[in-house]
């Protein structure tokens, strides 16, 4: 019985400061390992990309963020794309769990320009207060060449959460 009352206090606990973690006014800062070959396009053989974020939680929960990120790849050539894009967050208190949502600008060394939007399915772990570690799985959607750039992958990045006052 005593065992019991203490995994549900544990686990009140754990509830109570995830739900602290996203609300309003929070700034996010962020980076991410994506890919390392772990991810499944048409053209690609070895895949590695690199994703830094910042954003900021517009109500509790909601967060909307800024993405810079660099992918090197090879398959028939050797391509280094750059990223720009937009995204949010929605964030369920209760486990950690948030769906995401993106629309990326990339271009590569070979003058190929794309636009992607994707989504993306993630855990926010806590390490501390206010660090945690973030492994997500994406499928970012290509129109420039449905079949050849369009990616399903999995990544893991770390995030910081702050208060702005």
């Amino acid at each position: 019985m005593k065992k019991k009352i203490i995994m549900m206090a544990v686990a009140l606990l754990t509830v109570l400061s995830a739900n602290a973690q996203f609300e309003q006014g929070k700034v996010f800062v962020g980076a991410s390992l994506s890919n390392i070959d772990l991810s499944y396009n048409g053209l690609k053989k070895f895949n590695i990309g690199v994703d830094a974020e910042g954003g900021y939680f517009i109500g509790d929960d909601f967060l909307v963020k800024g993405i810079v990120g660099y992918n090197h790849s090879t398959a028939k050539y050797t391509a280094d794309d750059v990223t720009l894009g937009v995204g949010a967050r929605y964030y369920v208190e209760q486990n950690g769990i948030y769906l995401g949502v993106n629309a990326k600008y990339v271009h590569n060394n070979h003058s190929f320009d794309d636009f992607r939007p994707g989504i993306e399915i993630g855990y926010a772990y806590f390490l501390s207060r206010t660090v945690t570690l973030e492994p997500a799985v994406y499928y970012d959607q290509s129109f420039k060449n449905h079949s050849d750039y369009s990616t399903f992958g999995v990544k893991v990045g770390l995030g910081i959460y702050l208060f702005t006052n």
